[in-house]
């Protein structure tokens, strides 16, 4: 091992190494890539950080001035991208590097300048580092490793086209080492890509579980999860603990609840800035807070100080998000407890989640108040305070307090002062915790021989309808009976047969009455026995009395069994008669002119008029003599075809413009233009349009005559 980074493990108090950091600083792997998989943790910062030692640095072990970077670490998250450069920094101090972050939610300006200043290692998040690669801020030609820290976890957080397109960019000659709690099989496939020969290393033990972390399994009642957290930090009053949840909504309620409660909680989730959430870590850190409650964005990577408490308020989807959650604490050696708050809902997801992740958990109800009451007393009893010696000053005050208060109130007193500081327990639902999931219950629990009984028929079945749940209750209504008096309903195509208690049957009968009528007129009948009931079959298509067109004889009844119906009004032949005088006209084997579909508005106006046929004289065919008359009236009138006739027998024309059609041996003309005709602009005979003042392009308007 290189002398500079010993120096700096032994200040930092490292006696011996973890598995997985002797594993990757074994002289033999000093030039190959390395895949690396270990439990959540185990050192993985510093053992990458004393793998890539002897690729960046001099024989001496110290850096040189700053320049391009040598090494290049990229993390899923912004807060591991953060810590993994704390954790560089004290073990590269020896060796005067200088290492620089990249990471979203920063001043990228900021970032550009300390690039351009230099660094000797860059750590970086995905999405940022190829903004910089692509924009020219960060120079790769000297990278000679590339670490990739969770990586499984950069690939659920789709970062795949952003890592393929980093590893292009970076020399061939580099070093590469993935390092990830688990390796799925994308990782190996991406592993093929872009490493050479990699050396496969795990120190993931698969028999026995994280020995430093307690898993504990709640059962609770769904109206007391939240109750149950408390409870739960109430009860191991842990320096530091976290509390995850899966959408950003419980975050934000669950935050608030807790604050309400005494708590000193932050909050972490992916829709808080990048400062706030340095400042929510900084916060646990410093002790300002004891309570974090995050969302997965947390679960990865994230080591806090005195962390001995991990509480999922929700259940993850899979285990492999349990193992990252659960292994925030219980890190270098340090005890800490895991606990599943599980509502009866979620208990076979619970059960599948420990089993998946080959997890050995404690079946326990939650921590209740006389509990929590006890944990206090016993804490009030062992605390420092009673060991070290009074001062003067505090004597004098106990020596008042003596004179004026019996020992007893005065103890009573301070126990009051003592638990008023802290949050009050909640009372929660008594549930075994050993008892079988609901599910399995209802599975187990067998329903009771119903007894003797009668059956009677109802003649309404499938094809009326009829369905249990408005069957019963028009049964017990008119029975006079209860739904426990029931016993099977069995609803076949056409009737309905319904089993009722025997000692049910004198009362049912009277209070139907001798008619045995029933609601919407269904009638009710008694049976000799139970009735022969065949397999119910599917039920009848719409489309059952249809040919079908390969031949295959039609579904359901045949046509013979249909109900005739009578035929709609549509279906009535027409009337054969001869159409009155007036009409007969409107029968000529001639095509009258269509008529305008527009249809007389409600405000009164005169329907649409269709200009644009008098501007097509080529649509217009002239009928001649064969050409009707106008509907009803005698007579023609002249215009464009389906204007509107005049109503006088041989009148004038209406005023709409006449043109020559083809049959007059004319070329189609243009119609003469009237200051009635609203078809176009109105030009006045005489000249051209004038230009009108003040608008461009526009005209004088069109002279009107007096008359």
């Amino acid at each position: 091992m290189i002398s500079t980074l010993a120096s700096a493990l032994e200040k930092q108090g490292y006696d011996t190494l973890t598995p997985v950091q002797e594993a990757v600083t074994d002289p033999d792997l000093i030039t190959q890539d390395l895949l690396v998989s270990a439990q959540t943790g185990s050192g993985k910062t510093v053992g990458f950080g004393l793998a890539i030692g002897p690729t960046i640095l001099p024989e001496d072990g110290v850096f040189g001035p700053a320049g391009r970077p040598l090494a290049l670490i990229i993390a899923p998250t912004r807060e591991l991208a953060l810590q993994v450069k704390r954790e560089l920094q004290w073990l590269y101090r020896p060796t005067n590097v200088t290492v620089a972050s990249t990471v979203g939610g920063m001043d990228f300006r900021d970032e550009k300048r300390t690039l351009e200043r230099g660094a000797h290692i860059v750590v970086s998040t995905p999405g940022r580092l190829k903004d910089h690669i692509m924009r020219g801020t960060l120079d790769m030609s000297d990278i000679r490793a590339i670490v990739l820290d969770e990586a499984d976890e950069m690939l659920d957080l789709g970062f795949r086209e952003d890592l393929e397109f980093i590893l292009g960019e970076a020399p061939e000659d580099r070093r590469t080492l993935m390092f990830s709690a688990t390796v799925p099989p994308m990782i190996v496939k991406l592993a093929k890509s872009y490493q050479n020969d990699a050396k496969r290393i795990s120190t993931v033990t698969k028999e026995t579980q994280h020995a430093d972390i307690e898993y504990r399994a709640l059962p609770v009642a769904q109206h007391d999860a939240d109750n149950a957290i408390i409870n739960v930090l109430r009860y191991y009053e842990a320096p530091n603990a976290i509390v995850f949840c899966n959408t950003r909504a419980m975050v934000t309620r669950l935050t608030t609840r807790l604050s309400n409660r005494g708590f000193a909680t932050v909050a972490l989730s992916g829709e808080l800035s990048q400062q706030e959430r340095s400042h929510a870590l900084q916060a646990m850190r410093d002790g300002r807070a004891k309570v974090c409650v995050a969302t997965d964005v947390a679960a990865r990577g994230i080591d806090l100080p005195n962390l001995e408490l991990v509480i999922h308020a929700e259940l993850p989807t899979n285990a492999e998000t349990l193992l990252h959650r659960s292994g925030r604490t219980g890190r270098a050696g340090r005890k800490g407890i895991s606990a599943l708050i599980v509502p009866p809902k979620m208990r076979r997801r619970g059960e599948n989640l420990l089993k998946w992740g080959k997890l050995k958990a404690e079946w326990a109800a939650a921590p209740t108040a006389e509990e929590i009451q006890a944990k206090d007393e016993e804490r009030l009893l062992t605390d420092a305070v009673w060991s070290e010696e009074a001062t003067e000053a505090e004597t004098a005050f106990a020596e008042k307090l003596l004179a004026q208060h019996a020992p007893e109130k005065i103890a009573a007193a301070y126990l009051r002062l003592f638990q008023g500081k802290q949050s009050a327990p909640e009372d929660l639902t008594a549930i075994d915790p050993s008892a079988p999931p609901q599910r399995e219950q209802r599975e187990r629990k067998e329903r009771a021989p119903f007894g003797p009984s009668k059956w009677f028929k109802v003649d309404v079945g499938r094809e009326g309808k009829a369905e249990a749940r408005w069957l019963l209750p028009m049964i017990c209504k008119a029975g006079d009976i209860t739904k426990k008096e029931i016993g099977a309903i069995r609803i076949q195509p056409n009737e309905t047969y319904v089993e009722i208690s025997e000692a049910a049957v004198p009362g049912f009968l009277k209070s139907v009455g001798p008619d045995m009528s029933l609601e919407n007129q269904a009638t009710l009948s008694a049976m000799d026995g139970p009735p022969k009931i065949s397999d119910r079959g599917p039920r009848p298509d719409k489309k059952m009395y249809r040919d079908k067109p390969d031949g295959r004889p039609p579904r359901g009844k045949p046509d013979g069994d249909r109900p005739q119906r009578s035929k709609p009004k549509y279906d009535k032949p027409r009337d054969q008669s001869s159409p009155p005088p007036s009409r007969q006209d409107d029968l000529a084997p001639v095509e009258a002119p269509r008529k305008s579909r527009h249809k007389k508005s409600d405000f009164g106006k005169p329907e649409r008029k269709d200009h644009g046929d008098a501007l097509k004289p080529k649509a217009y065919k002239p009928r001649g003599e064969d050409r009707p008359a106008g509907k009803g009236k005698p007579g023609g009138y002249q215009g464009k075809p389906g204007g509107k006739p005049s109503g006088k027998p041989g009148g004038k024309p209406s005023g709409k413009p006449t043109f020559k059609g083809k049959s007059d041996g004319g070329k189609p003309g243009k119609p003469k233009p009237t200051a009635s005709d609203t078809s176009k602009r109105f030009t006045p005979p005489g000249g051209k349009r004038k230009p009108g003042k003040g608008k461009p392009g526009g005209g004088q308007p069109p002279h009107r005559s007096k008359g």
